[in-house]
């Protein structure tokens, strides 16, 4: 019987930085920084162009401050990032696993991390914690998908 068949592929270009700290912990952490806080800096980007292009209003005020909230934005997700990166590098290592329980207890110490020091409300920082483990996991079990 004959047969056909159709089959494609879709890349993307790919850029990779490297910056070697001489430690992996420290390299983890910075390329985690780096990556996350570029992709936030864009989405601000993105954000701050549609809504001056929304108003009608492109000023050199309106451009500073879209500087500085992309500023901003990189800085908090990179830094955000950056510590998950470290602290699941090191659970893995603790642990000796670099699994989805790894990714979790990252995500839950970041979250109570980040919390802690941006809130003294002990049971938003419990919160939190829980919601960086659920991320975390879940960001862990979608990659293990594809």
């Amino acid at each position: 019987m004959p047969r056909s068949s159709f089959a494609g592929s879709f890349s993307t270009p790919r850029l990779e930085v490297a910056v070697d700290m001489g430690n992996p912990f420290l390299n983890r952490t910075v390329d985690g920084f780096l990556k996350i806080g570029t992709v936030a800096t864009m989405r601000a980007a993105t954000e701050e162009a549609f809504q001056m292009v929304n108003r009608g209003n492109v000023s050199k005020h309106s451009f500073e401050s879209s500087l500085k909230r992309m500023c901003k934005e990189g800085a908090c997700w990179g830094t955000i990032a950056g510590v998950y990166a470290g602290v699941e590098y090191g659970v893995a290592k603790i642990r000796g696993v670099d699994d989805w329980k790894s990714k979790m207890v990252g995500g839950a110490l970041t979250g109570a991390l980040v919390s802690a020091a941006t809130n003294s409300n002990r049971e938003k920082v419990v919160i939190d914690a829980i919601t960086g483990a659920a991320i975390a996991t879940a960001v862990d079990v979608l990659n293990s998908l594809t």
